[in-house]
């Protein structure tokens, strides 16, 4: 789960007009501290606040919202049956759905990816938690914030939004973004990579099951493990998603088993995972210490401790994700004779957590996703261009 404890900073043009939120849920304790919380915000504004889905899907053309939140369990039109009438209306518009920690809900959310929300976010069971809400607030805020930034470089629909929406792949991707000077690369390590790790946060689950399903040869023969910014029970359903995915064996890790070829490792909700030494082996270790990152589970402690135990035969892949995570940990890779692949701005939801890696100066390759798994496959098979 990410957890952001700064926001984004607020963009510093006065200029630009601020994001218009659209707030729906049928709790008005709900609605109102959200509401207070995009008010004070100087890049947002309430567009509206409602109480269902079909209030939404009726008055989305009149709001005309960049973001809209959208609680699950709802009277009369529910989250997840608004959102394909809601992306039908504007097919640009930012969803990110907001549901309790229920198994029910996380498979909803799930769902909900795969329909074309942008994010989800899990509220506190009750917001008179002091540490659940500000929790909640400030993650909800940055992910308005970074999801909203890109809503603002897409182009205006000038075609069917029913035959666009039909076109899109899962992970939806962008627009090229303007030209940059091009970024620094490093050359593949002349180790032979003996694991593929994996940092992902958000975009990442839907970027996470394109992925595996190309990735076959790869899992068959060495271990895969993969850090996903996201909470409990959310984790659960990933791993069970990414074996459907893969049709290998995907799990959540086990503190202390043995990491083995052939199998996917996703670290659970609310820890994070370590690799130790285990006599000729590696073995999973968890750790319930303190956010990294302002996340946990985070990717840097992943990354860091996979050092000891493939020492240059780490690869590395950082996909979409907000914040930095996985930057620190990757150039430690690298200076231990390890490679980096990040996932290149225009496939990624977020190009925040990939980009840092890019713009540090230490991938051997930025792509677009559809081209990883071709290149992971290439590079594990001894391919070092």
């Amino acid at each position: 789960m990410s957890v952001a404890l700064t926001s984004s900073p607020a963009p510093t043009s006065t200029r630009q007009e601020p994001l218009r939120v659209m707030v729906v849920d049928d709790s008005v304790v709900i609605r109102g501290l959200i509401s207070r919380w995009i008010g004070s915000e100087p890049d947002m504004v309430v567009a509206a606040s409602l109480r269902t889905g079909l209030d939404a899907v009726n008055q989305i053309e009149r709001v005309n919202p960049d973001v809209a939140v959208l609680d699950i369990e709802m009277p009369d039109l529910d989250g997840i049956s608004a959102l394909p009438l809601l992306l039908a209306k504007k097919r640009n518009l930012i969803i990110i759905m907001a549901s309790t920690l229920t198994r029910r809900n996380a498979e909803i959310s799930f769902r909900a990816l795969s329909l074309g929300a942008s994010d989800y976010i899990p509220k506190p069971e009750s917001t008179r938690e002091a540490s659940a809400a500000d929790t909640f607030h400030h993650d909800l805020i940055q992910k308005i914030r970074s999801l909203g930034a890109k809503v603002r470089r897409r182009p205006p629909a000038t075609s069917s939004p029913a035959l666009d929406r039909a076109r899109e792949p899962l992970t939806r991707p962008m627009p090229s973004p303007v030209a940059q000077p091009p970024l620094m690369r490093r050359a593949f390590s002349i180790h032979a990579p003996r694991v593929l790790l994996i940092g992902s946060s958000t975009g990442g689950p839907q970027a996470l099951m394109a992925l595996v399903t190309e990735l076959g040869p790869v899992i068959d023969r060495f271990p895969v493990l993969i850090t996903q910014h996201m909470p409990p029970t959310f984790t659960t359903i990933l791993a069970e998603h990414l074996a459907r995915s893969s049709h290998r064996p995907a799990h959540e890790a086990v503190d202390g088993e043995i990491v083995k070829a052939g199998r996917i490792y996703l670290a659970p909700g609310g820890r994070h995972m370590r690799v130790v030494r285990h006599g000729a082996d590696a073995a999973i270790a968890l750790d319930d210490g303190p956010a990294v990152n302002f996340c946990k589970p985070a990717v840097d402690p992943l990354f860091t401790s996979a050092i000891d135990v493939w020492q240059g035969g780490v690869l590395a892949l950082v996909l979409t994700g907000m914040g930095s995570d996985g930057m620190r940990g990757g150039k430690e890779i690298v200076a231990a004779g390890g490679s980096v692949i990040a996932q290149d701005e225009a496939s990624s939801v977020v190009w925040g957590m990939p980009g840092a890696a890019a713009n540090a100066g230490i991938c051997a390759a930025v792509l677009p996703l559809n081209q990883i798994a071709p290149k992971l496959v290439r590079v594990f098979a001894g391919d070092r261009s």
